[in-house]
């Protein structure tokens, strides 16, 4: 695996498939071809196999070579580096690029975690963000400071 760049989400791994180690990938953001080099609990491995289609891959990593090995890395996050990762469109962050920016009157960022809806900010006192357009108003990365609705939030009455 290239040891530059940061990590970026590319799925979750969901239910095994079959008997040899496959799995299905949630919520896949990267195509995760054959020699793809990911990062899952920690440990670096290869795409051995890649089946399915675009929006319901099938993966088997190297190591993982039966249906017990699928099942115990169930639910853990598939990382690619992001020089790997295709382009950002827009409004769409990395992860680590928002990790540490602060959120006026909320504290700084601990981590994005990957909820089934929407993917959110967990803060230092582990304050929960939703990453939606209403919650998030603003994201300045040059000035690393995030802005959001305190009224949507529920973090401030309405007036009147």
């Amino acid at each position: 695996m290239p040891t530059q760049g940061r990590l970026v989400t590319a799925g979750r791994v969901g239910r095994p498939h079959g008997l040899d180690g496959s799995f299905k990938v949630e919520r896949p953001e990267h195509a995760l071809t054959i020699g793809t080099a990911v990062e899952v609990a920690g440990i670096e491995r290869l795409v051995e196999r890649r089946a399915g289609t675009a929006e319901r891959p099938l993966v088997r990593l190297d190591g993982v070579g039966d249906r017990a090995g699928a099942e115990a890395l169930r639910g853990e996050l598939l990382l690619v580096r992001d020089a790997e990762a295709p382009a950002n469109q827009a409004k769409e962050w990395l992860a680590a690029d928002l990790e540490g920016c602060l959120v006026a009157g909320l504290g700084r960022v601990r981590r994005v975690v990957g909820a089934p809806s929407c993917d959110l900010l967990e803060l230092e006192d582990g304050t929960l963000v939703p990453m939606i357009s209403d919650a998030v108003v603003s994201i300045d990365l040059a000035e690393r400071r995030i802005e959001v609705d305190r009224r949507f939030l529920g973090l401030e009455e309405e007036p009147g």
